[in-house]
């Protein structure tokens, strides 16, 4: 099968790191996995970035013109045509940027419609997010089948589909090899505590936030810190840092591949994760043998399973959060045991194998659907 793979937050090729990009990546892969072949139309592209809510007017207008120049470019193709796709595959449609192409051209063509990660926010109904709230609501009606990934979109996604269309658990998923590699831990020196996220504003920089004031709370404790990331908020969380000087170590923002090498001489994990969906760097730094500690928020208890591969606080709770770590650097064995079961637990539920199973399945739901 062919299948069209768009992707309006962030396109696999994006050179911005981030969660979006290396699930957009890792949805080609499972695909391709399963003996599809994925393609990108140069037409389906739309511009990176968010745009703001007063923009959507005009991003639905534009949206229909390239609908219609794909829809026309399409039917133009001979029957058998290796552009010619015979499914449309929509990663991340939620209400800041919903699918407005998905829709009109499935209708138009006649092909199926897979959303994989829709979010469905009733409050955003009114005021300046309504234009894309309803865009969610279409692209949900029109879907053949939704991929949900997130437990906590699976009430406000059904609500929204029409009768006969489908919706299937996809676990969040990474390819863990290459992080299941030996330690590179030191025990002469003090444990290194490691975090990994993108250094921008709202919730991201919340997050630094409740690092920060944790961290400040335990420093009579013994440990080192690797901030990894970069972004327009990096001065902010400097400054934020400052007090522990070269305790904190800022890293800037480093290629993927070079994350298992940080990952395997760490020793714990910690992101506050506020508002966070469910982390992709939860599952590589637990499949890397990590214990985590997160705020329970979204999606994450679905990924860090509390006191068995890490220790959940209440989201925004720097004293917990702080609380947790102390526990954990006092507690060797304690550490030991959730690494063993993190690293287990990402291979058997959280590898692509496991996805591409559940995807597999799902997807042959699509077969005999009437248009």
């Amino acid at each position: 099968m062919r299948v069209a793979l768009h992707t309006p937050l962030k396109a696999p090729d994006s050179p911005v790191p981030s969660g979006d990009r290396e699930m957009a990546r890792g949805l080609a892969r499972l695909l391709r996995r399963l003996g599809h072949d994925v393609l990108m139309p140069a037409a389906s592209r739309v511009a990176p970035g968010v745009p703001p809510p007063d923009a959507h007017l005009a991003l639905e207008r534009r949206a229909r013109v390239q609908a219609a120049r794909l829809i026309a470019h399409w039917k133009a193709l001979p029957a058998h045509h290796p552009e010619r796709f015979d499914l449309w595959f929509t990663y991340h449609c939620y209400y800041r940027k919903p699918d407005w192409l998905g829709p009109v051209v499935t209708r138009a063509l006649g092909i199926p419609y897979v959303i994989a990660e829709a979010s469905h926010a009733p409050r955003r109904a009114q005021g300046p997010t309504r234009l894309g709230h309803r865009a969610v609501e279409r692209a949900l009606a029109a879907a053949d089948l939704v991929l949900t990934v997130n437990p906590r979109d699976v009430v406000g996604v059904k609500a929204r589909l029409r009768p006969g269309a489908r919706q299937a658990w996809l676990p969040p998923f990474i390819d863990t090899a290459p992080f299941a590699i030996p330690s590179r831990r030191d025990p002469t020196r003090p444990p290194l505590l490691l975090s990994v996220g993108m250094m921008r504003s709202r919730d991201k920089a919340e997050s630094y936030r409740v690092l920060a004031r944790a961290l400040l709370s335990i420093r009579e404790h013994s440990w080192r810190a690797m901030l990894v990331g970069d972004g327009p908020a990096r001065p902010e969380i400097e400054r934020l840092m400052a007090p522990l000087g070269e305790r904190v170590l800022f890293a800037g923002a480093r290629p993927h591949d070079e994350l298992p090498a940080l990952y395997a001489q760490s020793d714990l994990y910690l992101w506050p994760a506020i508002n966070e969906a469910y982390g992709m760097a939860f599952l590589e730094a637990q499949a890397a043998g990590l214990p985590v500690v997160a705020g329970r928020t979204g999606g994450v208890p679905a990924v860090v399973a509390d006191g068995i591969t890490g220790l959940l606080t209440p989201i925004g709770d720097a004293d917990a959060f702080a609380a947790a770590v102390v526990h954990l650097l006092d507690a060797p064995q304690d550490r030991a045991r959730f690494a063993a079961a993190a690293a287990a637990r990402m291979a058997a539920r959280h590898d692509e194998r496991a996805a591409a199973h559940a995807l597999a399945a799902a997807l042959k739901t699509l077969q005999g659907l009437p248009r």
